[in-house]
């Protein structure tokens, strides 16, 4: 019997073609990064503070339950293909978080 070898497929991946950006403050309450975007291809966070900031890739962040912590001046990259909420909560008041969305 034969070996069966499939012609290579090419997907292409969607392109961004807009970016919206926005400068959320910082705050030591859970606070929205980005709602929910079903047309999200991507996004960044810049955390523009002196202050660690916990982002939740959710509906709520605390300091004790987040998906990881952004230090000062860190930068991240949101998982492509991610279009649920995010939500962040500072150490400390000062500064903000300086976010491009992808769409």
């Amino acid at each position: 019997m034969g070996l069966y070898n499939p012609p290579p497929v090419a997907l292409e991946q969607p392109k961004a073609n807009t970016a919206s950006h926005y400068a959320i403050n910082a705050a030591t309450t859970s606070t929205a990064l980005l709602a929910v975007n079903l047309d999200r291809l991507g996004a960044t966070l810049f955390n523009n503070s002196t202050a660690r900031l916990y982002v939740k890739l959710g509906a709520t962040a605390t300091t004790t339950d987040f998906t990881f912590p952004l230090e000062p001046n860190g930068y991240y990259e949101v998982p492509f293909g991610y279009t649920g909420s995010i939500a962040g909560v500072w150490a400390a008041v000062n500064g903000n978080a300086l976010i491009s969305e992808f769409l």
